[in-house]
């Protein structure tokens, strides 16, 4: 049995999986916020509860919002900041008593879908969180890539590519760096350039109603959006050439999205043609607790 655990900012949450892959048990709590330790102790009791309803032990892996650093042992980048600096390996195997894996949460996602989602079986996978952040993770042969840092797909953290002369030199985001992907390409920086243009508070799913309905100013937001994720993805294939790209996230519900990337793409491509298909997580928001579990597919 494998057990995975996706630990995110509201709620954490276990999955245990047989060797086919088929859910066994399923349960979520919401995150003790600024309590490292409570925490800890949430996922402790998930993993009882789990291992009591199954009547089996399980291995156990850790889909996070950042990653170990090699350098110190310590968790960084964490936008859960209360995990940020602790040696949260080293806490969760002794809190319970086994070996544990942690992965970036984007990383979980690109393993989920590499494995038995929608990019099953492909060699090499770039999987793309584009919610209320945006975020990303390499699979390589259904493995996640890390890199020797730890920093491997940290793709969010760099400025839109191609930065058109309006949209420098872009707003701050929470580290300090300017035009970048996580915030552009994002369901919020969707939100945000229409809000800021109508002083209306719309969420995606209501702009893109506006947009199907022909409203100017929520098509104009839109292909605002798809060009700066377009611009973004080119960037990634002109560099690592994915064999597919997966979409996660709430934004990868826009069925216009499969249909409108690929054209935004092409003008970037360092090649004479270019075909990769983009699709959709087959798992939808159950993606990263999976890939936690198959961390153990060895």
């Amino acid at each position: 049995m494998r057990l995975g655990i996706d630990w995110g900012g509201t709620k954490i949450e276990i999955i245990a999986l047989d060797d086919a892959g088929e859910e066994m048990f399923r349960k979520r709590v919401h995150t003790p916020r600024d309590d490292y330790n409570g925490c800890i102790e949430a996922v402790a009791g998930l993993v009882a509860a789990a291992e009591s309803s199954t009547g089996q032990t399980g291995t156990v892996g850790f889909g996070i919002p950042g990653s170990i650093s090699p350098a110190t042992g310590l968790v960084k980048n964490a936008n859960s900041t209360w995990m940020n600096g602790k040696p949260l390996d080293k806490d969760l195997q002794e809190r319970l008593s086994r070996p544990v894996r942690i992965q970036n949460d984007a990383n979980c996602l690109a393993v989920s879908e590499a494995t038995d989602g929608a990019a099953a079986g492909a060699h090499f996978v770039h999987a793309l969180i584009v919610g209320t952040g945006c975020g990303s993770g390499i699979a390589v042969d259904g493995k996640a890539h890390r890199g020797a840092n730890g920093i491997g797909g940290e793709w969010g953290a760099i400025p839109v590519p191609w930065m058109k002369d309006e949209e420098f030199p872009g707003p701050t985001n929470w580290i300090g760096h300017r035009g970048c992907i996580d915030f552009w390409c994002s369901g919020t920086g969707f939100q945000t350039g229409y809000q800021q243009e109508t002083a209306t508070d719309l969420k995606g799913p209501d702009i893109m109603e506006l947009k199907r309905a022909g409203d100017p100013t929520a098509t104009k937001h839109y292909e605002i959006y798809v060009s700066r994720l377009g611009r973004a993805m080119a960037m990634s294939a002109n560099l690592i050439d994915p064999d597919v790209f997966v979409l996660g996230g709430g934004m990868s519900n826009i069925d216009e999205l499969y249909n409108d990337l690929p054209t935004a793409i092409a003008p970037y491509i360092f090649s004479d043609a270019y075909e990769v298909p983009i699709r959709k997580a087959k798992h939808g928001d159950s993606s990263g607790v999976r890939g936690a579990a198959w961390l153990w597919n060895d």
